[in-house]
Parts: structure tokens; sequence; C-alpha cells
């Protein structure tokens, strides 16, 4: 039998899901997450679910993991002493930057431009130089070179970052000064921007590989204890970490590029979604994962995820593939506060987080949270995680009570403006992802998940006007879910400037052939058989002078007959879509990719017993609830034990180990075959 473990590590759990692939059967667990050292949640984490399932770690075939180690990294800025080597005449590379100030209005009046990933003492020039084509102007000085590493060793740098120009065309002196680097410094690890970026735009090349480097040793220390201590358990399977695109990579390869798994841990909550959304049926979906920290929110079209070119952390933007998930930082733990200059009620984004959590978790904590607002409202049962955790109801009044205070307004008063607002936020995130992006949020089914995502979807769809609401099975777990039915996957790009008019079309043909036998040889190194790959291409495509280029899928087979035609419609038509408009302008092709992906997870979907359409076997009494400005009497379902083909009316609730479901007054709910919970409208 073989199992498969999905880990997802949050700001406040840690959820874990444990599969048998042959039968579809699942564990569930959450465990607290250690924000100091969040290996440990995931050890006891593991150890708690294989004993729930009567295995041992050795029983474990896959390890998939969904870590925040990256992320946490460049938002706290704990990064490594990085040494940046660049080409003679480009040391101020990461100084310069890009002429964009983020922000609003007068935003170039308050914006603090963030310090540099690699110091100015910290970089170094070298004399060499490539023209465009990658052809060699002047050699690489060697000598020089030696001689300047003394710099970096009196600086102390942690890790080595080798960008040269034109390096995308021509990797030959970047690969030569990566092995006199190890050779003058053995210990220091090193990262090459011809490797983890070979594209133009020498900016954004640089800043990504310093990025890389500058994450490198903090997540090669944890990926390698963590690893060291399962292999202690006797786990022989494969360890995965899930990449911000959705796929999974081997643990050894995101030591080496640590850059691809910043948005790793949102991530597993969309790939969770794909895999649901698939087998119920649907194939356009707004997804919701709400947490204790923050929402992610990302739209799904066509049963494909959306992919962004640019993936942002904090004040970080660097060039690597990742879902287009925009994060808002409004969670379970998000504090609720009136300041004093304005006196309006806002909500988030500072968390109370695990330790010491909301003040219904009863461990010290006193700011009014979300969670708070929902204990108070009657929204949440008194316990938590099948009993594990009690609620404390007072703590939580006493809580909401200094915002009603500050506020002059009753306490269910200040609770419903608590969920408004955070409801509000989250509406404004998917609208960035779908109204922002050309889509109507009507035309989506929109699915809600983590610990908090079931009790706020009902009203977020509301908002939206997506329906159904979709509340899978074990939701607040589902990020595992999906770190555990992803797919292996690896990528490269090229960049290749010509307009489409030019083009060779068989020169491009043979160039994707050529990049698709790399990427292939590297995910076979990672384990997976040539047989069992998939093979995607993608180009990035403008129209000439454009500052940015649209990427679309294309390909490769018969590219020279009839691909260039094909992509210039593409382009023209989701021009339109994204700004309303396409010109009559010759059309550029800026780069090619390919990503080549490992087979599906063989996990079966069970469907669950059919029942009468009376779900009166799974009712467990009735509670007061605040709705709609007055009491109301909610009936309390328990979601085990209801049947495919159940109808609820709200005001209901529904609970389960993980999550609590929320139905308000004038909308029902339906149970699908999967046990998914089908929230609509009552006409």
């Amino acid at each position: 039998m073989e199992y498969r473990l999905g880990v997802d590590v949050g700001g406040t759990f840690t959820d874990l899901l444990l599969i048998e692939e042959d039968t579809g059967r699942t564990y569930r667990s959450k465990v607290p997450s250690t924000p100091a050292d969040p290996s440990q949640a995931v050890l006891s984490g593991t150890k708690k679910i294989c004993d729930m399932a009567q295995i041992t770690s050795s029983d474990l075939s896959f390890f998939m993991h969904g870590t925040t180690v990256a992320t946490n990294a460049v938002l706290q800025r704990k990064y490594a002493r990085v040494g940046l080597i660049v080409s003679d005449g480009y040391r101020q590379i990461l100084q310069i930057a890009r002429s964009l100030v983020p922000g609003g209005l007068a935003g170039w009046l308050i914006w603090q431009k963030p310090e540099t990933l690699a110091p100015l003492e910290c970089t170094i020039e070298v004399p060499e130089r490539l023209d465009a084509d990658g052809n060699v102007i002047r050699n690489l000085d060697e000598d020089n070179l030696r001689s300047q590493l003394e710099t970096l060793r009196k600086e102390k740098v942690e890790a080595v970052t080798v960008c040269l120009i034109n390096s995308f065309a021509n990797d030959a002196h970047e690969k030569r000064v990566a092995e006199i680097v190890r050779e003058e410094m053995p210990d220091i690890p090193v990262s090459l921007s011809s490797e983890i970026l070979p594209e133009k735009q020498e900016y954004e090349r640089a800043l990504t590989t310093v990025a890389n480097s500058a994450v490198r040793p903090t997540v090669a220390r944890y990926v390698q204890n963590l690893r060291n201590e399962l292999r202690a358990q006797n786990m022989t399977g494969q360890i995965n970490l899930l990449r911000s695109d959705g796929g999974l990579m081997s643990s050894e390869k995101s030591e080496e590029l640590p850059v691809a798994i910043l948005m790793s841990g949102p991530a597993g909550g969309v790939s969770g979604a794909l895999w649901i959304a698939r087998h119920a049926g649907y194939e356009n979906l707004l997804t919701l994962d709400m947490g204790g920290t923050s929402t992610d929110v990302s739209l799904i079209e066509h049963g494909t995820p959306r992919l962004t070119r640019d993936t942002e952390v904090g004040d970080l933007t660097v060039r690597t593939s990742s879902l287009d998930i925009r994060t808002v930082g409004a969670g379970g733990g998000s504090i609720a506060h009136v300041p004093e200059l304005t006196g309006a009620l806002r909500v988030g984004p500072e968390s109370a987080g695990a330790d010491p959590g909301p003040a219904c978790y009863g461990l010290g904590g006193d700011s009014p949270t979300v969670t708070d607002a929902n204990v108070v409202l009657g929204y949440l049962p008194e316990s938590l995680l099948g009993g594990e955790m009690k609620l404390d109801v007072d703590a939580a009044k006493k809580a909401v009570q200094t915002i009603a205070d500050a506020l002059g307004i009753s306490l269910m008063a200040a609770a419903a403006g608590i969920i408004d607002i955070v409801n509000e936020n989250m509406f404004g995130a998917l609208r960035i992802v779908s109204v922002q992006q050309g889509y109507d949020p009507r035309d989506f089914a929109l699915i809600g998940f983590g610990g908090g995502g079931p009790l706020q979807a009902n009203a977020i769809g509301k908002l939206t006007q997506s329906w159904p609401v979709i509340i899978p099975p074990a939701p607040g777990v589902l990020c595992a879910y999906g770190d555990a039915t992803t797919r292996m996957r690896a990528e490269t790009a090229r960049s290749l400037s010509s307009r489409l008019d030019n083009a060779d079309g068989a020169e491009i043909e043979k160039i994707l052939k050529n990049m698709a036998g790399e990427v292939s040889a590297e995910l076979a190194g990672q384990g997976v058989p040539k047989e069992e790959q998939e093979v995607q291409f993608e180009a990035g495509v403008r129209y000439q002078g454009q500052g940015f280029e649209v990427v679309l899928p294309c390909a490769s087979e018969r590219f020279a007959d009839h691909g260039l035609e094909q992509l210039a419609e593409a382009f023209h038509s989701e021009h339109e879509k994204l700004f309303t408009f396409r010109l009559d302008a010759p059309i550029e092709l800026v780069n090619l990719r390919v990503t080549v992906l490992g087979k599906s997870a063989n996990v079966k979907a069970i469907e669950i017993e059919k029942g009468d359409g009376d779900p009166g076997g799974a009712e467990d009494g009735t509670t007061t609830v605040w709705m709609d400005g007055q009491e109301k009497q909610a009936t309390l379902y328990d979601r085990s034990k209801l049947r495919a083909g159940d109808k609820i009316a709200g005001p209901a609730i529904i609970t389960e180990m993980d999550s609590t479901t929320l139905i308000l007054s004038g909308h029902g709910a339906h149970i699908d075959h999967l046990g998914n919970i089908l929230i609509n409208p009552l006409t």
C-alpha cells in the first residue's frame, strides 16, 4: 500500500493530509505551528498522523511539503550576506534598478527605497565582455577575478551571485567564474544568472539571482535538517517541496533554487482546489484560502490556474513563475482596531498569530480578532479540532467589547462590523484577480477553504455573486491536499527577440525541442522517467515598442507550418481581453519557455453514501446566532454524517474536525456525490 503525505505550514497551524493511493482514504490532522523552528511542527505532525493511520514513516512513499521558510526570510529580511560578481561597468546594477516607485499618488514622497540584497561593498567587477549574441568581445580576466575575491572573503559573504552582461546568450564566462569561486571559496554556495534566469533585462536577472542567493543558506539549512530528521525516522520515500507555480521539485533541487519556492505555501491551496474542482465538474473557479494570518485568492479558468512571470513577496519582486495569487492581511487572527486619528474600524493586517493567538484560544491573547468576532456572533462552536481545542467565549466577548466601547456601539454590532470589513478586504483581493484581469466573477464558482474560508465563503459569494460556493471535504487542510496531489515540474526559458513577420518558424521549432530535451533530462534527474513526462510550451509576445509581454501557450509540433500565425492571433485576442483593444502594429517574440510535468498522482476521489435529501440524521442541535441584525436560531450539523443529496437551509452551521461552514439565511446547501457542500441563494 502506497501512502502520500501532504504537509502545509501556515502562520497559525501546520496542516497534514495522508492519502492511501489505492483506496483514496484520507487521514487529516492539524498541529500548532512552531514559528521558531517550523520543522518541529512538521515532524510532530508527521508522527501524529502516521499513528492515526497505524503506519510508520517508513510506509510513506511520497512526502510533499508546502513551506513558507523562503517567504518568511524575505518578509523578515533575514538574508544571507551576498557577494555579487558583475561585468566591469555594472557595479551599481542593483542600486540603479528601475525608475518605478510603488504605491499611489505622491508615493514618491513617502516611499523608502529598500536596501539592496547585495551591498555595494560586496559587489565586485570582473573584466570581460560578451555581445548580445553571445560572442566574446573580451576574454575573462581570471587573475583579476582571483585577486578581487579577497574582497568578498573580507566581507564574510555567505553566498555568491554571478551575473555577467549578456550571459543569457552564452554562459561560458559565468560558469568559469563559478569554477574559480568554488576553488577559492569552497564552502560558499554560488548562484549563476544564466541558470536561474537565462533571459534579457539584466536588472531583473541580477535581482532574481541575488534573491536566490540571499535565502539559499536559510532554505538549505531547513531542508537538510528536515530531510535528515525524516531519514532518521526510516522515511525512505521521495521528499519534494511545492514550487510557487504549483508544481513539485525535489528537496535537493530546492536547496539550489529556493527562489522558486517563495510562494510555496499559497500554491498548495490552488493545487488542492484544482483537484477538487476537476472531480466535482467545475472548470472556472475563484479560490478563497483564509488562514490564521492572511487570505490568498486566485482565479482558475478552464481548469487552468493563471500564472504570472513575476513573484511578489513584501517589497521584493523577482522574475520567476508563480501562480497568480494575491494575498491580503485578512485571516482568522487579524486584529481589529480603531485608530485615534480616524476613529474608523480597521481589521488587519496585524495578526495575533499562533502564539498567543486570538483571545478565545485562552493562551493569553487579549486583542480582538476575526475569530473572536465569529465566536461572539455564535458562528463558531465552543471547541475546535475535533474537541482538542476549547474556546474561551468570555475572553472573546471581552476583547470585542473594546471595539464596541471605542465606537460607542453594541457588542454584536461591533462583532458584525469586524466580519463585514474583513469580508470587504477579501472581496477587494478577488476583484484584483477577476475584474481587473478582464473576468466577470459571476461567471465563476467560489471555492472556500483554509481554517476560516468556509466561515466567510457564503458572505463573499454574496459580494461576488459567484455561485455555487463550494466547500470541499477537509477544507482546513486543502493546502496539504494540494501538496499531496500535485505533479513534479521543471522549466527553462530563453530570450529570443524577433518580429513575428520576420521570424523563422523552423528555427523556433528546433529551439523549442532542444529546450524540451534539457528540461526533460533535469526532471529525469529528480526521479521522473521520460515516459511519464508531459511537455508544455509558452512564448512571451508583445507589440513592438511595448515594455511588457503577454505569455501565451504554443505548440512545438509543426510550428514551422502555422505556429507564427496562430501565436499572432492568440496575442491579439488576449491583449484585447486584458486591455480592451488591439493594435495594427508589428508583433515581437520576446522569449520562449518550456515546462515539463511529471505524471498526475494516482489518488482516487471517494464518493460518499447517497441519502434521501433529508439531513436530519446529521443534526446536532441548534444554537443562537446574530445574523441580519437580529438573533436567529441556526441548526447545527455534523459533516461526517451528511450524505449525498442532503439539502440544508440556512441559517445553519456545519462542523467538522478542521473547519466550520456557515450557511446564511436566504441560502441553502446541497451535498454532492463527493461530499462537497454547494451553497446557492434560495429562490
